[in-house]
C-alpha cells in the first residue's frame, strides 16, 4: 500500500532533482546521481596540508581542517547552500553532510572524533530562520558516522552582520569574542569536529577554535562544507 501511495505521489508530484530539475529515480535523494558526479570536489581529505589547513596553520589546537565542496560565485555549490540556508530545505543540509561524511570515514585522522560541533547561530537569527544550517549538516554526518553532536557547549553571544564585504582585518575584528563556552568540563580531552557550511577567510572559524581552545585537553579538527 505504501508503495502504490508512494507511485501516485510521484506522478502528480514528482521529486526532482535541487540543481537540473530532472526526476529523482530509486536510491536517489534531493541531487540526481549525474548532479552528484559532476560537483566540484576538493578531495582536501587525501592531502596532508590543504587550502583551508592552512586558514589555521598555527593555531592550535587545530588537528585538521578541511573542505568538501568547491564554492564559486553563481556556481552548482552556491545554488544547494542557499537552497538550505535560505529556502527551507533541511532535509538537503542532511544529505551533503551524509556525503561529506561518507568521504570522510576511511580517513583515520577523523576515525577518533567525540562529538560534532555545529557552528552556532545567535538565538535571534535561528530564530528567524527556524533551524541552524551548521546543525541539519551535522545530523547527517552522524547519521553515517554514529558521533553524537553538541549543541550547547559553543555558544554565540553577539550577532554579526554579512563579512561579506569585509578585507580579511575587518572579518577578523568582526568576530572578536562572539563565542562562549558552556559546559566546558563535558568536553576535556576530547576530539571534536566542528562543522560548518562555508569557509571563506577562516574567521569565524578561528574565533570559534580560540573559544573551545579553554577547554583542558580538547582536540579540535574542522569540517566546512565548502571553500570559497
Amino acid at each position: 500500500m505504501r508503495m502504490i501511495w508512494d507511485d501516485l505521489l510521484n506522478l502528480f508530484f514528482p521529486r526532482l532533482c535541487v540543481l537540473c530539475r530532472e526526476p529523482l529515480t530509486a536510491g536517489e535523494e534531493q541531487i540526481c546521481l549525474q548532479c552528484l558526479c559532476d560537483l566540484p570536489y576538493t578531495r582536501f581529505f587525501y592531502r596532508e596540508e590543504n587550502p583551508v589547513g592552512s586558514l589555521f596553520a598555527g593555531k592550535a589546537p587545530v588537528a585538521n581542517a578541511t573542505a568538501f565542496l568547491h564554492y564559486e560565485k553563481g556556481g552548482k555549490v552556491q545554488h544547494l547552500i542557499h537552497a538550505f540556508k535560505y529556502r527551507g530545505n533541511r532535509e538537503l543540509a542532511c544529505q551533503l553532510g551524509r556525503q561529506a561524511a561518507r568521504a570522510l570515514e576511511s580517513h583515520t585522522a577523523y576515525q577518533s572524533v567525540d562529538f560534532l560541533i555545529p557552528v552556532p547561530l545567535h538565538p535571534k537569527r535561528r530564530k528567524k530562520r527556524g533551524y541552524n544550517q551548521s546543525e541539519y549538516l551535522c545530523r547527517g554526518i552522524a547519521s553515517v558516522l554514529h558521533i553524537p553532536i553538541h549543541t550547547t557547549a559553543l555558544q554565540r553571544r553577539i550577532k554579526t552582520g554579512t563579512q561579506t564585504r569585509k578585507s580579511l582585518y575587518e572579518r577578523w575584528l568582526n568576530m572578536q569574542d562572539v563565542f562562549v563556552l558552556e559546559e566546558a568540563e563535558t568536553l576535556r580531552g576530547c576530539h571534536i569536529l566542528l562543522v560548518d557550511d562555508v569557509v571563506t577567510s577562516g574567521s569565524t572559524l578561528s574565533s570559534c577554535v580560540e573559544t573551545l581552545g579553554a577547554v583542558p585537553g580538547i582536540r579540535i579538527s574542522i569540517l566546512a562544507l565548502a571553500m570559497a
